[in-house]
């Protein structure tokens, strides 16, 4: 076996790690930190052993560590990336329940707003605009469970940079 190159999107930035055999996570060149599974959905980071939680779906990662989420999207460095519509819905990465809807159906949003708040795995997540937008509707209301990949708000984007992947 030998060591694996991935390209992490955070946002607008791409992150090079590499995971050598041992486990060690090496991010854009930077030393190589131990990382080891503790238990399903566990890993312990660095030397103290820091405990971070994390879920999948598809090439969506979320690592929960210090109280603070981290999302990202595991890209193959063979695959293009190409710009999307201009309409673009915001869904829950994994079962949740909805803390606070933030958003307005005609609200003008910038990138980075939060539309909405999560709760799942007694952390809060929000879900936040990427781009600059106008809400078009808002599907979910505070206190109700929602299922991953469901469209929770949906928004006309000013700017559409949404990047995807192509096979």
């Amino acid at each position: 076996m030998s060591a694996r190159a991935l390209v992490l999107r955070a946002g607008d930035r791409d992150y090079r790690a590499t995971v050598a055999d041992d486990g060690a996570v090496s991010i854009d060149g930077g030393p190589p930190m131990p990382a080891a599974r503790a238990a399903a959905g566990e890993i312990r980071i660095g030397p103290q052993g820091r405990r971070a939680w994390t879920a999948a779906s598809g090439a969506n990662r979320w690592v929960f560590l210090d109280g603070h989420v981290f999302t990202f999207e595991v890209q193959d460095a063979r695959r293009r990336r190409t710009t999307a519509g201009a309409h673009a819905p915001l869904a829950s990465p994994m079962p949740a329940t909805v803390v606070r809807v933030d958003a307005v159906t005609g609200a003008r949003v910038r990138k980075g707003d939060t539309l909405v708040i999560l709760e799942a795995m007694k952390m809060e997540l929000p879900i936040r605009a990427a781009a600059d937008g106008v809400v078009r509707a808002v599907h979910c209301s505070s206190g109700e469970l929602v299922k991953p990949g469901i469209p929770l708000v949906e928004m006309d984007l000013e700017t559409a940079r949404a990047e995807t992947d192509i096979p």
